[in-house]
C-alpha cells in the first residue's frame, strides 16, 4: 500500500506491516500510511481478523524524534490530533486486532500496540512509554488507553518514570497478553485470531463497539448502547443461522451477514 506501512492477507486474517528500518520509527508519513491501512482493511470483505506487526526484530521503537525535535508549539497543535487519530483508526477496526510485538515498543510503538485488541510478545520485548524522558508525555493515546488497561496507579508509574516492562511484567499487568518466544509471535498471534476469521463478522463488531463504546460512558448509558446493539443483530442472517443451528445442533455455518 504505501512506502512503509502494507496490507497482507492470508486465509480471511489481514497483515498491517510496518517496514522502516531499522526501527520502524512512527514519523508523519508512517501515521498516515497507518491511518490509510486501518481504513484499507476495513473496507477488505476477505478480512476477517487483523495483525499488527513490525518484523521480527523490532514493533516499533517510537516516534521518529529528529522530526519533531525542531516542531514548535504552533507546529505541533496542528499536528497533534491528526497522530491521535492516525492511531485511532486503528483502534476503531472493527474486527478483531492483534499486536505481534518484537523487539521494543516504546512511546509511539507502544501506543500503537495499545491501540489493538491483544498483545502478543516476545519473551525478549520490552515495551514503555519513554516520552517523559525527553520533557513531553505519550501524544497518540498512551495517558488513556495504558491507563484504561492497567489501572491509573501503574500508567503512572510506567508514563512518570518512563522506565521499559520486560515482557514478565508485562503479562503481570495485563499490558501483554501472551508471551512466547520472539520466532514464533507472528504465528502465535495469528493463531489468536484465526478462531474469528469463520465467525459471526456482525456480532463480533458489535460486542467491540459495545465493549470500547462502554467505556467512554456511565453504566446506565453503556447499557444502553449495549441493548441497542445486541436488538440490531437480530436483523443478520448469522444471528438466524446462529440460533437455527443451536436448535439443530449442529455447528453454524456463519456468512458475515
Amino acid at each position: 500500500m504505501g512506502e512503509f506501512v502494507n496490507v497482507e492477507v492470508d486465509g480471511g486474517i489481514g497483515t498491517i506491516r510496518l517496514e522502516r528500518p531499522p526501527m520502524n520509527a512512527l514519523n508523519v508519513q508512517v501515521q498516515e500510511e497507518l491511518r490509510a491501512a486501518a481504513h484499507a482493511v476495513t473496507a477488505d470483505s476477505r478480512i476477517a481478523a487483523v495483525v499488527v506487526y513490525g518484523g521480527p526484530k523490532v514493533f516499533a521503537a517510537g516516534a521518529d524524534i529528529k522530526e519533531m525535535a525542531d516542531m514548535s508549539y504552533v507546529d505541533m497543535s496542528a499536528r497533534a490530533g491528526a497522530l491521535s487519530s492516525a492511531f485511532d483508526a486503528v483502534a476503531r477496526i472493527p474486527k478483531p486486532v492483534v499486536a505481534a510485538i518484537t523487539g521494543y515498543a516504546l512511546g509511539g510503538g507502544c501506543e500503537l500496540a495499545l491501540a489493538c485488541d491483544w498483545r502478543v510478545v516476545a519473551d525478549d520485548a520490552k515495551l514503555g512509554q519513554p516520552e517523559i524522558k525527553l520533557g513531553i508525555i505519550p501524544g497518540a493515546g498512551g495517558t488513556q488507553r495504558l491507563a484504561r488497561l492497567v489501572g491509573p496507579a501503574k500508567a503512572k508509574d510506567i508514563i512518570f518514570s518512563g522506565r521499559m516492562v520486560d515482557a514478565a511484567e508485562a503479562l503481570t499487568i495485563g499490558l501483554a497478553d501472551r508471551v512466547c518466544a520472539a520466532d514464533v509471535v507472528y504465528d502465535q498471534a495469528k493463531a489468536l485470531v484465526a478462531e474469528y476469521v469463520n465467525g459471526p463478522a456482525q456480532a463480533l463488531r458489535a460486542a467491540k463497539l459495545a465493549i470500547d463504546g462502554g467505556l467512554d460512558q456511565d453504566l446506565a448509558s453503556g447499557l444502553a448502547w449495549e441493548s441497542q446493539l445486541f436488538a440490531a443483530l437480530f436483523a443478520t442472517e448469522d444471528r438466524r443461522e446462529g440460533m437455527t443451528a443451536f436448535v439443530e445442533r449442529r455447528k453454524p455455518k456463519f456468512i458475515g451477514r
